[in-house]
């Protein structure tokens, strides 16, 4: 055999070698980040908050915020910020899905022994976190179109703790939020992107 082509494939399998090392590390930091958070213990006042956190990122109360943004700001303004949703939401949505069936990954309480969900998720697989993924859109959406430092500071502050909270009640794993996070942002952006 040539040396190049000796060289070429030695450097193949050391560059596999190297991707497997750093994934086994990602997965080992990221299910021992899991267990930290989700062993902060299943206690009752975490429980409600932490349930209630994870709820006000369905989707159930953003029309409510829609409505309550047409209502109180300039008709320009919410009308572009209406538009933007309704364009990065369905991308969001599409590409979420698209993730889901596509990396399959199963959720903490399903691949480790002592963990039990504390909210039943909505569907199978874990990554990535659609709910994470809505409040960062939703977030950075507002915080663009809003410069009122106490809503941007508090619209991230909800935004990171629906990740938070999903990891705790047991249904993500940390990378799971921080890939609907990015998600978020960056779907909100495109709609932006589109709109603007």
């Amino acid at each position: 055999m040539d040396n190049n082509v000796v060289c070429v494939k030695n450097a193949y399998i050391y560059q596999f070698l190297m991707l497997r090392e750093f994934t086994n590390n990602v997965t080992r930091w990221d299910t021992l980040l899991f267990h930290h958070i989700f062993g902060w213990g299943d206690r009752r006042l975490l429980n409600h908050s932490f349930r209630l956190i994870s709820w006000s990122a369905c989707g159930y109360l953003y029309p409510l915020i829609l409505l309550y943004i047409y209502w109180v700001t300039d008709n320009t303004v919410s009308k572009v910020f209406l538009l933007c949703i309704l364009v990065a939401f369905p991308i969001e949505r599409c590409l979420y899905h698209l993730l889901k069936q596509s990396m399959k990954r199963d959720r903490p309480f399903n691949k480790i022994d002592d963990v039990q969900f504390r909210v039943r998720p909505p569907d199978q697989f874990s990554f990535p976190s659609g709910h994470t993924a809505s409040a960062f859109l939703v977030m950075t959406l507002v915080s663009n179109f809003f410069h009122i430092p106490m809503v941007q500071v508090g619209m991230f502050i909800w935004a990171s703790m629906v990740g938070v909270a999903r990891v705790y009640l047991g249904v993500h794993y940390p990378t799971d939020v921080l890939a609907g996070a990015i998600l978020g942002i960056f779907t909100a952006k495109l709609g932006m992107w589109f709109i603007i």
